[in-house]
Order: C-alpha cells, then structure tokens, then sequence
C-alpha cells in the first residue's frame, strides 16, 4: 500500500532529515529535551533497558527472558532516578536507538535520562528515536568503536529533530502504532511458520535415524525411554563401541607468532572452534595455527568427513554440530567423531542431529551448568543398520529436508522483506516523507 506525500516541501537544513514539510520546522534536540540527573529514591523498584521490550522492570525483564540481571542492593545511592516518560540512552542506543520509560524507578548510573520539556509527544518522539535515519545520526556524532565511549548527552545535543505540532506528532504515532502492529502480526506468523519448519525439520530426521524407512519392519525395546523402539535388525551399540573419539586444545593466545598463522602459509593448519559450526558442512576456517602448535599441544589434524559436537558454551552452543569437508584441527570445547568404515558420514552427522536435543536438556558439568561432557557423547546409544540401509534412509531424508529447506528460505525471505517495509515506513512517517494525517480515527490519535 502506498501513502500520499505532502503537498510541498523545503529543505531541512539537516542532513539526516533531507527535505521536510514546508510547514516544519527543525531544532536542536536540547530545546525539547533536558538532561535529568538526580538520584535514585530509596526504596524504587530497578528497571532495566533492554532494546528488545524497552525500559521495563527488572522483575518482569527476568520472568520474559528466563534469565537474572544484576540487583544493586548496596552502593544503590549510585543509582539514577527515571520518571515515567522519560526517554533513556542506555549502552546499546548507538545500535537500536533511544528507549523510552513508561515506568518510574531508578536505573543503572551508566545511563542517560532525557527529560522532555516542551512539546513533544512521547509516542511519536517513541517511533522517532527508534527509526533507522536518527539512529544513523546518533552513530555520527562519535566514533564509539574506536574509543569505547557510551553516547552522551552531548552526543544526543548534536542531533537536530524535526518540530512539528503536537497534533500531527499524535497523527503519525497513532499511524505508526496502527500500521506496524499488522506487520508485526504477519511478522510473528512468518517466524511461528519457521519455528514449525524447523520443528518439522527435527521430526524427520529423527524418525529417519531411529525408525528407518519400512513402515511394516518388527521393532525391539532400545532399552533407552529417551530413544524407545528402533528396527529389531539395527545394532544399538554406544557411540564409543562404533567410533574413535578425540577433542582438541586450547592455546596459548599470547604465543601469536609461534601457534597462529594465516591461510596464506603453505603449511597453514585450520582450527575449527564452536563458533565456526552451524550445525552444517564445514569448509572454511577464520583461524590457523602451525605446526607447532599441533607438536606442543593436545591438538591433531583430523581427517574429512569427522563430525564435530560442540561440547561446552551453554544452551544455546552445546549440542551444535557440524561435519568437517576439510583437514582441521579443533579446539577443547569440540568433540571429534571420527570417520569409520561401518557408518556413512551423513548419516553419523544426521544422527548427531537427532542427539542434540537430549544432550541439551544433559548440558552439565561439575563446575558450570550448560556443558556436556566427551564421555557423555561417547556413552550414547547409537543403533546403526546396514551401509546399504544408511545410504536409502539419506537419499530419502535428503529429499525431505530439501523441500523443509525450501519453505523455510521463502519464509526467511518474507520475514526480511517485512521488517524492511517496517523500519522503511517509520523512517518515512517521522521525517516527513510521507502524510499519514487523518489515515487512523481520531480516537486512535489521541
């Protein structure tokens, strides 16, 4: 759907904002907001920034993501007071933006309050803060990956915004708060649909590598609840009774021009770590090391077609996996199941697949929760048929996961595509490159 343009225009002025509404005018950003820097009172209740749900409080912050925030209980005089309405600098608006507060508390002394004083109304100063051009401005006034530094007020104070009447600012935010709650709702179908995918995508591969093609074959008792029944004929053996296993090492980050080199060394060795598997072929590396390192260290070149389990990084790293297509040594946090001429490497891979969800809901260790073990891996059951049996159940799993494959990258691709069109529409909206005045009811202005 397309929007109408204003009936004229003039330049800004100002570099972000291009051309504006003849009727617009501009400012510097210290004529509508002022620094508010007080202490916390005693006795308010911690809130949290988060570019993801905003200022929000730290309770409701733990119960939405699962996950705790540090609690200042002693030295809270070192805390700032926000009120509800208050915009925040926090230490990721060089990358998302300015939050807003609905709530009144006190916050890390880290963080930047902005007090609005004259004219503005929040929810269009809301959609403003957030749109990618003002983001792009605030990224101009400081080059924060050089030097480290969070933005500042000072910062804020270079970027000039648009001043408009109060009652067209109420018409674009209630238009942006219309428009973008559809796309947002075709966005949360598009990842739901992905999440099913990837649902569906898990189910196959595990019925394939566990109940294998032949609807009608007898089935026997694995002995294992998490596993059940696997086809009578298949050899349900451990990982360890099949397989040779190894991992890697660490090595000394120091050491830089004895155990590291670059990929243009002819006798360049690439070390694979978990960041470098996707649950995928691997076929390239971002780090090398020499020879030496090999000789000094736990560390061994390991053949193609090896297949990688990440051992340790917590619930979101353990259990990824990938299946080496190049010579690589590996580091500690990675085990190595080696080729072996009994099993297909696809099909160790595919299986390997299947396994991550158990080994993910086992993620401990003695001295931090979400790692696994090497003896973990090696003590899994692993039911394996025939070479020939292998090759029909891949050539068949193959063939469904590229059609899963497929809806996904479609999926994917809708998904981008609509939070382009978001972010182009707010950025449309708040400078003025579009009319939206009279597009929603009134009562959803005001």
């Amino acid at each position: 759907m397309s929007f109408p343009r204003y009936p004229a225009y003039k330049p800004s002025g100002v570099e972000w904002l291009g051309e504006v509404p003849q009727h617009w005018q501009t400012g510097q950003s210290r004529r509508r907001f002022a620094l508010r820097n007080e202490r916390a009172l005693d006795g308010e209740e911690q809130l949290t920034a988060s570019q993801k749900h905003g200022i929000i409080k730290q309770a409701d912050f733990v119960e939405s993501e699962g996950r705790r925030v540090v609690e200042v209980i002693k030295g809270a005089d070192i805390l700032k007071h926000v009120e509800a309405g208050d915009f925040v600098i926090s230490m990721k608006s060089f990358q998302g933006g300015i939050e807003y507060s609905p709530h009144c508390g006190s916050i890390s002394s880290a963080y930047v309050m902005l007090k609005p004083i004259k004219d503005v109304h929040p929810g269009f100063f809301r959609w403003l803060f957030k749109s990618s051009r003002y983001i792009q401005a605030l990224q101009s006034t400081s080059n924060l990956v050089r030097d480290g530094q969070a933005l500042r007020f000072s910062n804020f104070a270079q970027v000039n915004i648009p001043v408009i009447p109060l009652s067209e600012q109420a018409s674009i935010a209630a238009f942006l708060d219309h428009e973008t709650a559809k796309i947002d709702a075709l966005i949360a179908e598009q990842q739901r649909l992905i999440e099913l995918l990837q649902e569906k995508r898990q189910a196959v591969i595990s019925h394939a590598v566990t109940k294998g093609l032949n609807p009608d074959a007898p089935m026997k008792d694995s002995g294992v609840e998490w596993l059940g029944e696997v086809p009578e004929h298949w050899d349900a053996a451990k990982i360890k009774h099949r397989f040779r296993t190894t991992s890697g090492s660490t090595l000394n980050s120091e050491a830089l021009d004895v155990y590291y080199t670059t990929d243009d060394d002819d006798e360049a060795i690439p070390w694979i770590r978990t960041t470098d598997i996707n649950n995928d072929e691997v076929n390239v590396a971002e780090v090398f090391i020499t020879p030496k390192a090999i000789a000094d260290t736990a560390c061994s070149v390991l053949p193609t077609n090896t297949v990688l389990v990440a051992l340790y990084g917590g619930a979101g790293t353990v259990g990824k996996n990938g299946i080496l297509k190049i010579e690589a040594a590996v580091n500690q946090a990675l085990c190595a199941i080696l080729p072996s001429r009994n099993a297909l490497p696809e099909y160790v891979h595919a299986y390997v697949q299947f396994l991550r969800p158990f080994w993910m809901e086992r993620a401990v260790s003695a001295r931090k929760a979400g790692n696994i073990s090497q003896e973990l891996v090696r003590d899994t059951p692993f039911p394996l048929p025939a070479i020939e049996e292998q090759q029909a159940i891949l050539d068949n799993l193959n063939k469904h996961l590229r059609e899963i494959d497929l809806l996904e990258s479609e999926s994917t691709a809708s998904l981008v595509l609509l939070e382009e069109r978001r972010s182009a529409l707010i950025s449309a909206a708040v400078t003025g490159q579009i009319d939206v005045r009279g597009l929603v009811p009134e009562a959803s202005a005001a």
